[in-house]
């Protein structure tokens, strides 16, 4: 700790964010007028949490782990607040090697006009020592009274407890503008689905992908255990309303033996409950170094070839709902490898990109 506090001693910008002293009203978002969004049982169970405490099927215990992890979890309302701070419980510290702690166990906060699903602009972010498990921070103070549309962006890689709002004591609070419709994009995968490396939680993928597009997205990836388990696929079939179902879970198949196996058996399992839902199966994106490690090429290769001949196998079999998209491109061009953390975990650039690429996909399925 002593090289941060002498960097925090020469740099006010690197100081936690510091506590509001005015007068402050604290609000649970499990109340209305707030609305959690991206959490697909939220509404039973009130728990910040991504598949069922209880799920009909027994599901591997690592998934059930991560689903504790709120990512794609969303808070939102409106408020002529002329301040915003957040309290939050955590269920334990920030502790990974290369996700900073603001992207692991913050929230970010999102602003636009009221009453629209105008762009949304980022705020800030809740920097707090990152040694504790609960921390208040203030978002923004002294902006003027004016009703705004407010989205709050939940932990990508760590379990949440409690969460409050805090706004002026006069303030009013009312319900965030509708979406759409009621249906929801779902996105089963991997780290990178779940958001792993960004630096907040609002440049995950799914979640900028949440801000172009007026519907509710549902982020079911499971670092290191998006494997295409068949009692997983059947607890992703329960999600009612889906507007379609993104299948990107390649990056943690195992092996290409295994994915043969899981992927068709993973499909038929959501088809027997969503016959008509739009299904878009996504091949990973490059390795940074692959070019350098001719292994991981053929591999990826292989399994998009794999992947493509499925799809086209199932819609001449008459399943006209489901889509391949080729993953490869979706870091840009020549300079793909500049994406990458670590040569597999997007940065905040390498999602960017990937939302980029993904939008006019959805847009053309959903809209």
């Amino acid at each position: 700790m002593g090289n941060v506090n002498s960097l925090e001693k020469y740099d006010v910008q690197m100081r936690p964010n510091e506590q509001f002293d005015g007068a402050i009203r604290w609000y649970s978002p499990l109340e209305r007028p707030f609305q959690v969004s991206g959490l697909a049982w939220f509404a039973q169970e009130r728990k910040y949490r991504r598949l069922p405490t209880s799920p009909t099927k027994a599901i591997p215990k690592a998934v059930d782990h991560m689903a504790n992890h709120p990512a794609g979890g969303q808070i939102r309302f409106q408020s002529n607040s002329s301040s915003l701070s957040v309290r939050v419980k955590l269920r334990d510290k920030a502790n990974m090697t290369h996700m900073p702690a603001t992207g692991q166990c913050g929230i970010d906060c999102y602003v636009s006009a009221p009453d629209t699903f105008a762009p949304l602009k980022y705020v800030n972010t809740t920097k707090y020592d990152a040694t504790l498990t609960e921390y208040e921070s203030a978002l923004y103070t002294d902006w003027e009274p004016a009703m705004r549309n407010l989205v709050l962006n939940l932990p990508l890689y760590q379990g949440v407890e409690e969460v409050w709002i805090g706004l002026d004591e006069n303030s009013t609070v009312i319900a965030p503008p509708g979406y759409a419709s009621g249906k929801k994009v779902i996105i089963y995968g991997t780290s990178v689905t779940q958001g792993g490396c960004a630096s907040r939680p609002g440049m995950a993928y799914p979640n900028i992908l949440s801000r172009r597009i007026p519907l509710e997205f549902i982020n079911l990836g499971f670092s290191g255990n998006g494997k295409g388990e068949p009692e997983v696929a059947e607890v992703i079939s329960q999600i009612d309303e889906p507007a379609c179902l993104v299948v990107d879970y390649e990056g943690n198949c195992v092996s290409t033996e295994l994915f043969r196996e899981t992927l068709p058996e993973f499909i038929r399992i959501y088809r027997e409950a969503h016959p008509l839902t739009p299904i878009l199966v996504v091949s990973r994106i490059r390795y940074a170094r692959e070019e350098l490690t001719p292994h991981l090429y053929q591999m990826r290769t292989e399994r998009k070839q794999f992947e493509q001949a499925l799809v086209n196998e199932l819609r001449e079999q008459g399943d006209l709902n489901i889509y391949f998209f080729d993953g490869s491109k979706s870091l840009g061009g020549e300079d793909f490898f500049e994406c990458t953390v670590d040569g597999s975990h997007p940065t905040d650039l390498g999602f960017l990109r990937m939302a980029d690429a993904f939008e006019p996909v959805l847009k053309t399925l959903l809209l």
